[in-house]
């Protein structure tokens, strides 16, 4: 018999149960016995048998995909996030369908996406206009913003607390003697340099100090690479500088040493944010702002099968700490101030 003739009914046949029994040992998480189960998997094997999973989502109405929307992969957060991200959910019966876009053409994408029949959509370092969530909304696809917020919509997000982790940066280099602070951005329109930005320069000036200089990095390698020269251009440079991402510190640190001959952190203090595995490496040994990547997956993950579960759209809004991670990028403040900003474990260098 051809492949591509056999039907789920010709494996009940051949197996001796209902059609229904076909269908439950091919669907992740339903109720079959294990004997069912051998039954039907040895009469598919025998006749070439694939479930067609298209056919089976226009029946039910559900496809069980998850659409991941990512604006870029340069920084080694999202690749440890989307491998997480998509095994998580299979666990969850659903897989994940991976779509990459452009800054100014996101809503483009969305609708792309939705030509799909998905499930459930994660715009990971990227978001959407109110209209085209509030659409999603009203036809029952769950959206969640992965590290990003954008009050105004009806979608959920999930971020990690970027205002403290940013006020945890000034009181660290603050505490350590430094009075040349500088910040390099990352993208001016993401919530998470906003929030990032606002709690750094809010903490210097509760502490008596501002912010000395400023770059734009815009999340790139290269683009942070040219912020960390205009920064040192002149005379006299900033002696600590607080990176917006891990990515963009990585250009910053090659900059302050292969191109400008400094020392870090004896000449310039560095610090990033995120905590990527590269991070921790021996030629960066960066201090960071650590992200709860793990926790705020699960949240992800149990938002979406809730919403998709009860087949409710609500909006959430999960907000998961963040702590400092302290190496040797940075100069250390007394032991009584780096003990109390320091997270779980992470007290003293590494």
């Amino acid at each position: 018999m051809a492949k591509d003739t056999v039907t789920s009914e010709d494996v009940a046949k051949l197996a001796n149960v209902s059609q229904s029994a076909v269908s439950r040992t091919f669907t992740p998480g339903a109720s079959v016995s294990e004997t069912t189960r051998e039954r039907v998997l040895a009469a598919a094997r025998e006749l070439g048998y694939r479930p067609n999973v298209l056919a089976r989502a226009m029946i039910s109405g559900r496809s069980q995909l998850i659409a991941v929307l990512v604006a870029y992969l340069d920084n080694q957060f999202y690749p440890i996030v989307l491998e997480q991200l998509s095994r998580s959910l299979q666990q969850h019966g659903y897989q994940v369908l991976l779509f990459m876009t452009d800054p100014g053409n996101q809503d483009q994408m969305v609708q792309k996406m939705l030509q799909y029949q998905v499930d459930g959509i994660v715009m990971a370092s990227a978001t959407m206009s109110s209209t085209l969530a509030r659409e999603c909304a009203q036809t029952g696809i769950p959206v969640v913003l992965f590290n990003r917020y954008v009050p105004a919509l009806p979608a959920s997000s999930v971020t990690s607390d970027n205002l403290t982790g940013g006020q945890l940066v000034a009181r660290l280099l603050v505490k350590a003697g430094h009075r040349r602070i500088a910040f390099i951005a990352g993208a001016e329109n993401s919530s998470t340099n906003r929030d990032r930005e606002a709690g750094f320069t809010a903490e210097l000036a509760a502490l008596g100090q501002r912010l000395w200089r400023r770059g734009i990095g815009g999340y790139t390698f290269e683009g942070a690479a040219q912020a960390a020269r205009d920064l040192f251009a002149g005379d006299v440079g900033p002696d600590a500088v607080f990176v917006a991402n891990d990515h963009m510190a990585f250009a910053a640190a090659d900059v302050i040493r292969d191109e400008l001959g400094l020392r870090i952190p004896q000449d310039v203090s560095l610090v990033g944010y995120d905590d990527v595995p590269e991070a921790g490496w021996g030629g960066y040994k960066l201090t960071t702002v650590k992200q709860p990547g793990e926790q705020m997956i699960e949240e992800t993950v149990r938002i979406l099968v809730e919403q998709l579960e009860s087949r409710k759209v609500v909006k959430h809004e999960a907000i998961l700490p963040s702590h400092l991670v302290i190496r040797s990028s940075a100069r250390l403040p007394d032991a009584e101030t780096l003990a109390s900003l320091a997270g779980p474990g992470t007290a003293g260098t590494s």
